[in-house]
């Protein structure tokens, strides 16, 4: 099995520039310390991440700075 590393991340060359497709889930940021069942297992939460429902209403735990880079909250919905 080969075996990628953060350390190796410069050195993979010719990597495809992709984008996510631009469909809505539902997210719900939870203030206190938490845990969820995942299709990988327990994840937990810290105080301010978001409880995420994916496509497949599959529910997952989102760190709140990477929710804050990734996703843009719809007001009009």
């Amino acid at each position: 099995m080969k075996k990628f590393f953060q350390k190796d991340s410069c050195n993979l060359n010719n990597m495809l520039k992709v984008k996510k497709r631009p469909i809505l889930i539902e997210a719900k940021q939870i203030f206190e310390k938490f845990e969820v069942e995942t299709m990988e297992g327990i994840m937990k939460g810290k105080n301010g991440d978001f409880l995420m429902k994916g496509i497949d209403g599959e529910l997952y735990v989102c760190d709140k700075e990477i929710f804050n880079k990734t996703y843009v909250i719809f007001k009009d919905f």
